[in-house]
């Protein structure tokens, strides 16, 4: 699944650069989004050449976003720069898997599976390279035909916590320790 704005900072060049590999995969896509013309023309397309296999809705529309976050495994997100990025913890939360590119807050909150150790809450590659993101997307698929070590995965992304919480507690230690000093 891909909820975003069709811009190439999101990474939508690196998606359309490999789209046939990625529409032969055993997987079905979905895109909700709006943005530059030539991308929304690009994925009308596909859906319109792959029914079956993939949707794209054009605009946005908060109730269905929040529905494929929830209906989906795989959350596709392989952004240029991300300063933030929050759509990646939305997906944990409903237990959809976010797979990114390794840059600015997707880096900070997305931890790479581990297949040895079961630890990670998604997936990610570094370089702004579709073959990367490719290979991670069907290293991803390998992982989800294997239901324990999905549910795992699951289950460590629902448990991600990315609120301010933990952040709070640290300012408020440092305060703290300064009035004492």
């Amino acid at each position: 699944a891909v909820v975003t704005r069709l811009v190439r900072q999101k990474g939508i060049d690196l998606i359309t650069c490999v789209m046939e590999q990625i529409l032969n995969m055993n997987l079905q896509f979905v895109l909700l989004g709006s943005g530059d013309s030539d991308y929304q023309d690009f994925f009308e397309y596909y859906a319109s050449a792959y029914p079956g296999k993939a949707a794209v809705k054009i605009g946005f529309d908060n109730d269905l976003a929040s529905r494929i976050y929830a209906g989906s495994d795989i959350f596709l997100m392989p952004s240029m720069f991300e300063p933030c990025g929050i759509s990646q913890m939305l997906s944990m939360r409903y237990g959809t898997i976010p797979l990114v590119r390794e840059t600015g807050g997707l880096k900070d909150t997305v931890i790479p599976f581990n297949e040895f150790t079961g630890e990670g809450n998604g997936f990610s590659f570094a370089n702004y390279k579709a073959h990367e993101m490719l290979g991670i997307l069907e290293y991803a698929l390998k992982q989800y035909s294997n239901k324990p070590v999905w549910k795992k995965l699951m289950q460590n992304a629902m448990k991600t916590k990315n609120d301010w919480r933990e952040s709070a507690d640290k300012y408020l230690a440092l305060y703290k320790e300064m009035i004492e000093k």
